[in-house]
């Protein structure tokens, strides 16, 4: 093998077609990830260096294939290695622990499950169709086959909670939430972002809104600062959903067409409080050429739902179908954006 494109004084880099290869071996780096991961290997480093060997007898892995995969990711930031051949946990690699409270374990295991994993192996399939390859893959839609895989639904609403759990805080500081009134937090999940919100506006109270076996696993329960602030409601948001003043739909409309959209932003539309705000919690498409992360979550959406990343634009379109107008977009920290929206 060669070094990577971008090693200093590494002559093939000058090479034309050298860096193509090297992206296309980019996808052993998550698979490596999804390794560690799922061996909890960050969970053994946490006390300190070890050595290949040293860590291979506390998890119970095999050195050698052990130190290969930590080489490897030393050189991406997630590990370090001593010149006396110690690995040691690094700020990102020390996300890849376990528990709560900006693990980012579960969400890797999401994002390389087969679920996503497998459907992005067929993008051709998404170019000669138009149309997601999931249930060519799977044999039933994205949502339809959660609804059958209890196991899988697991996986997802795990890695959904551990996402949000590292880029709710940052979003929530980024925007200026009103004094006083009701956050609905729609197709909230565990309910991570609605907490976020109550927590830098103590005069706000809340509604987590979701299906009744996801709102079974919510975490708003036990924090004082919370305490007579929320409460849950069952719902479809394809159906209806609750009124307030401020509606959320964070990594919502990304799974859906433009159409069903609509839908569900026209119920929004309805259930808005006079001079209340829709606020779209997503990944905004920019169009100046650069790396950006919604383009690749673009493609997850396009091989594994129907959905899609959207422009700046976009939104505004789907926004006038259903009777609102775009009125701002709040850049974070995070990948997300809040793009807001108030009554035509």
């Amino acid at each position: 093998m060669t070094e990577r494109a971008g090693d200093a004084g590494s002559a093939e880099r000058r090479v034309p077609g050298i860096r193509l290869l090297d992206e296309v071996l980019g996808y052993v780096v998550p698979a490596a990830l999804r390794a560690v991961a799922s061996c909890r290997v960050a969970d053994h480093l946490a006390g300190g260096p070890l050595t290949a060997p040293e860590l291979a007898a506390a998890s119970g892995l095999d050195a050698d294939a052990l130190h290969r995969v930590l080489r490897l990711l030393a050189t991406r930031g997630v590990f370090t290695e001593d010149p006396q051949g110690r690995f040691a946990l690094t700020e990102e690699g020390r996300s890849l622990c376990g528990g709560e409270g900006g693990s980012l374990r579960d969400a890797v295991l999401m994002l390389t499950d087969p679920a996503f994993w497998d459907p992005a192996a067929r993008l051709d399939h998404c170019l000669r169709t138009g149309e997601s390859v999931f249930p060519e893959v799977f044999g039933r839609p994205f949502f339809d086959h959660f609804a059958k895989d209890p196991a899988t639904a697991a996986v997802f609403h795990d890695g959904m909670a551990a996402m949000s759990s590292v880029e709710d805080g940052p979003i929530a500081d980024a925007y200026d939430f009103p004094a006083t009134g009701t956050v609905v937090d729609i197709g909230g999940g565990r309910g991570g972002f609605l907490a976020a919100a109550l927590r830098r506006a103590p005069g706000l109270t809340g509604v987590l809104h979701d299906r009744g076996h996801v709102l079974a696993g919510h975490r708003l329960a036990g924090e004082a600062a919370l305490t007579g602030r929320w409460r849950t409601e069952k719902g479809d948001f394809f159906h209806a959903v609750p009124t307030g003043d401020l509606l959320v739909l964070k990594r919502i409309l990304h799974d859906w067409q433009d159409d069903q959209c609509v839908r569900v932003l026209s119920h929004c539309r309805r259930a808005l409080a006079p001079g209340g705000r829709v606020l779209i919690v997503d990944a905004v498409v920019r169009s100046d050429g650069r790396p950006h992360q919604a383009k690749d979550l673009d493609l997850l959406m396009m091989a594994s739902l129907v959905g899609r990343e959207r422009t700046r634009e976009e939104f505004r379109t789907l926004f006038a179908a259903a009777g609102l107008r775009l009125n701002r977009v709040v850049d974070t920290p995070t990948v997300l954006s809040v793009v807001e929206a108030v009554a035509a």
